[in-house]
């Protein structure tokens, strides 16, 4: 089967992935962290961990018959954005460099299905689920596995050539393909994304509590937002790059070729106020297609109502947040009365 690993990759780089490694299913020693992270509750609201138990880390319990998994790697940094440059506007709102394009779902997954197509045209029909982070599955233990980078303290993969800035998705498979060799970690004694995480939420390394991670709070968590994690989050309403950002073998990423992850509707420079001011209508239009559609309009004035409340000021925040005092949700409510009291104004 050497051939066919070769021609994979091969096909795989023809279809746009930076690289790809074949893994093998034995995933018994990320099972036993996987269950020690649920049991001290570090997934949060995040059930459907819980729900899946062992299956994340059994692939052929979750496919029957699989005993490869082939792993792909996709870049997305944007070109042209400059993470630092919207952090440092407290008026500006901060959307995760992932989400400022296209869902990447749909993207790997049309990739990663026309892989498969080129596969069966070759060896003729096997058999095949395509993941792209949509089910129970341990990608980064997988990428790992399969060679292409290491796991950093954050819990994301690194590669020494490309940092952190890339998506992973996944082909479980039948086909005994020749496994790849995993690749020495290289982070050393470094702890820059532990020290540099707003919240604190790396607990250790290689551990992540999510109730703590803005990523979870903006994005998967759907109640109220614990007070005192609101002044830590800053600007960011979609999501937290700040772990990437500070890491040093994100020197080495390169933007994405895809224009797919270019920003859209001017994300990567909004204000906060003007995002404040969407209708519900408006943000779904203007989220077609795109990842940050699925935290609904609701949330996405819940999170830019905390931002706000961390911004300077000014007497259009005011205006934007008095604007919302009264809507109709309760949750934004809540939020937007903390954000007024942080600049002074009481209750009424």
């Amino acid at each position: 089967m050497d051939s066919l690993e070769n021609r994979i990759s091969a096909w795989g780089k023809e279809l746009g992935f930076q690289q790809i490694g074949i893994a093998g299913i034995d995933l018994s020693a990320a099972e036993v962290h996987l269950l020690n992270w649920i049991e001290r509750g570090y997934h949060g609201d995040m059930h459907y961990f819980a729900r899946h138990g062992v299956r994340r880390a059994r692939p052929a319990e979750l496919v029957p018959g699989t005993v490869r998994i082939i792993s792909a790697r996709l870049d997305y940094f944007p070109e042209g954005t400059d993470p630092w440059q919207a952090l440092g506007h407290s008026e500006r709102a901060y959307v995760s460099r992932y989400a400022l394009g296209r869902d990447y779902h749909k993207v790997l997954r049309s990739r990663l299905q026309a892989l498969c197509n080129r596969i069966e045209s070759s060896v003729g029909p096997f058999n095949y689920r395509v993941f792209t982070d949509s089910a129970p599955v341990l990608e980064v233990e997988l990428a790992t596995q399969a060679g292409l980078g290491w796991r950093g303290k954050h819990s994301l993969l690194l590669n020494r050539a490309a940092g952190s800035w890339f998506f992973l998705g996944e082909i479980y498979t039948d086909l005994p393909l020749a496994i790849d060799e995993p690749v020495a970690d290289h982070c050393s004694t470094c702890e820059r994304c532990m020290a540099g995480c707003p919240t604190g939420a790396i607990v250790a390394p290689y551990v992540v509590d999510a109730r703590r991670c803005i990523s979870y709070l903006t994005i998967e968590h759907a109640g109220t937002i614990p007070e005192p994690l609101r002044p830590l989050m800053g600007n960011r309403i979609y999501g937290c790059d700040d772990c990437q950002l500070v890491c040093p073998w994100n020197k080495f990423a390169v933007t994405t070729a895809v224009p797919d992850f270019a920003p859209r509707h001017g994300l990567d420079q909004i204000g906060l106020v003007q995002a404040f001011a969407w209708t519900e209508e408006e943000f779904l239009r203007r989220t077609e297609g795109m990842a940050i559609r699925r935290i609904g309009h609701e949330r996405w004035l819940r999170n830019i109502a905390v931002a706000l409340g961390n911004a300077a000021c000014l007497p259009e925040v005011l205006a934007a947040l008095h604007a919302r005092r009264n809507d109709p949700s309760a949750l934004v409510r809540e939020h937007v009365a903390w954000s007024l009291a942080r600049h002074g104004v009481p209750a009424p």
